[in-house]
């Protein structure tokens, strides 16, 4: 990498993570959360990019290349349906398939006797989350998978190994495209790894809206139960793919939680006791959490002011900035805000003017990140998206640069296994499927170093867990 790329890179990087850290950089950082946006830009189809990931990650680099952003995202389209195909996965429209090739890919959410999960199958879920989702869950989901009871079929056994080869090849071609980020463009990774709140998984994967919904209200026991047995597992899983640096944040992709989706009694009692234990968690091994609160979370501010300070990143979407502003301000970092409603069919003077009240409002004292409400689809103007960038340059300097105003990063507090969220599990651990004390009844005596076999098993357990629950988590 030149100097120069290095350089820019690392004052971009110092710039991203001051504000935050809820600290005045020299300037409001730019990060658009930026999906089939770069595909128009670089004259893609929405089918080439999410059906070919080489792709969306090259849109990506040519928006890095020509657009000022001080951190972006190294493939925001995410969900590949090369994958998802290869895996069987049914819930998705694919573009060019079963939409328009000009159309963002789709989720179909079953109606409530179609739902993945059956409310009868809770206990299921609660006794060992990883087995439900192998033996329950993904024949439901996989149109290729066997169901428990039926005979293996040679589609089952190619979803299965494909799925997971898709995945492992996908996965690992993040890591040379956060360097090409950073070695052509001089850009950072904006996030790094994948949360979402156990009762979101719920509506989202299993249940459906419709049937959490009336689970709720009937049997809201159950439902705590399943999230609390989930809870576990999503917080390792948020740690496997957490920036070892500690410097980029962990998304959290925030759905049912807000109003009007569920009640507050429920987010008091369900939804922010099992989801808030992940969060401490996560910080207390230095781990930020950008809370990408999707829809209107008014009704909830005044819980989230009660996280350590500088613990979360705050995205605002439906919500007031100034309220926002005046009631986390103070401790968290803020991000967007910018309507992505004005960032498809606004001028681009409007569009500036827009981003120059954010910037001298609730960017005024730094702690602020400019970026679109929503995530950005190919229904945004690339004019538009030029011009938020360019609001952040002209107006968004700061004469008297500081160093982060929240409360540092603590020490980490140990490995992940030592945590006590994922460390107390009453069930199968996370991050294994069998356990090696139950593989080893199967096996003679070992002889010569009986910690060899049980790393290695645990190594490749490891691989399939990560399969199964990134299915149910990222696509």
């Amino acid at each position: 990498m030149s100097n120069h790329l290095d350089e820019l890179y690392n004052r971009r990087l110092n710039r991203y993570v001051t504000a935050m850290r809820n600290g005045q950089p020299d300037r409001v950082p730019v990060r658009p959360l930026a999906a089939e946006i770069t595909a128009k830009y670089a004259g893609f189809t929405c089918q080439e990019v999410t059906h070919d990931y080489r792709k969306a990650f090259e849109a990506v680099i040519r928006c890095c290349k020509d657009f000022a952003w001080d951190a972006a995202v190294p493939n925001m389209v995410y969900v590949w349906t090369g994958l998802t195909q290869a895996a069987g996965l049914r819930y998705y429209g694919v573009p060019g398939i079963d939409v328009g090739p000009d159309v963002a890919f789709q989720y179909r959410e079953p109606d409530e006797q179609g739902a993945f999960m059956k409310r009868e199958e809770y206990d299921e879920l609660i006794a060992d989350p990883t087995r439900f989702l192998y033996e329950t869950w993904l024949p439901r989901v996989s149109g290729d998978a066997c169901a428990k009871g039926q005979p293996v079929s040679y589609r089952n056994n190619l979803s299965l190994v494909k799925g997971a080869m898709a995945t492992l090849a996908y996965f690992q071609a993040f890591g040379p495209q956060v360097e090409r980020m950073r070695t052509e463009c001089g850009t950072p990774s904006a996030i790094c790894g994948m949360l979402k709140a156990p009762l979101d998984v719920l509506a989202d994967k299993l249940r459906g809206y419709l049937g959490l919904a009336f689970d709720l209200m009937e049997i809201p026991d159950k439902v705590l139960a399943a999230c609390q047995a989930m809870m576990p597992h999503l917080g390792y899983l948020a740690l496997t793919g957490a920036d070892p640096a500690k410097q980029v944040p962990i998304p959290i992709w925030m759905h049912r939680g807000c109003t009007p989706f569920i009640s507050k009694e429920h987010f008091r009692t369900i939804y922010w006791p099992t989801l808030r234990p992940i969060v401490d968690a996560l910080w207390a091994q230095g781990n930020q959490v950008l809370f990408y609160a999707e829809g209107k979370w008014d009704g909830h501010l005044e819980t989230f002011a009660e996280l350590p300070a500088a613990s979360i990143v705050y995205h605002i979407d439906r919500s007031d900035p100034a309220l926002v502003h005046r009631i986390l301000g103070k401790k968290f970092c803020l991000s967007g805000g910018v309507p992505n409603t004005l960032m498809a069919f606004a001028s681009p003077e409007e569009v500036k003017a827009h981003c120059r009240r954010l910037i001298e409002t609730i960017g005024a004292e730094g702690g602020y990140i400019l970026d679109a409400s929503a995530i950005l689809q190919n229904d945004a103007t690339v004019e538009n998206l030029r011009a938020m960038t360019d609001a952040a340059l002209e107006y968004g300097v700061y004469r008297s640069p500081s160093s982060p105003s929240g409360k540092a990063a603590p020490e980490p507090a140990g490995t992940a296994a030592g945590l006590p969220l994922w460390a107390t599990a009453p069930r199968p651990q996370p991050g294994v499927c069998i356990p090696w004390e139950e593989k080893l009844k199967e096996l003679p005596p070992i002889c010569g170093d009986p910690d060899i076999p049980r790393r290695i098993w645990d190594e490749i357990e490891g691989l399939a867990y990560l399969y199964i629950w990134h299915l149910l988590l990222s696509f």
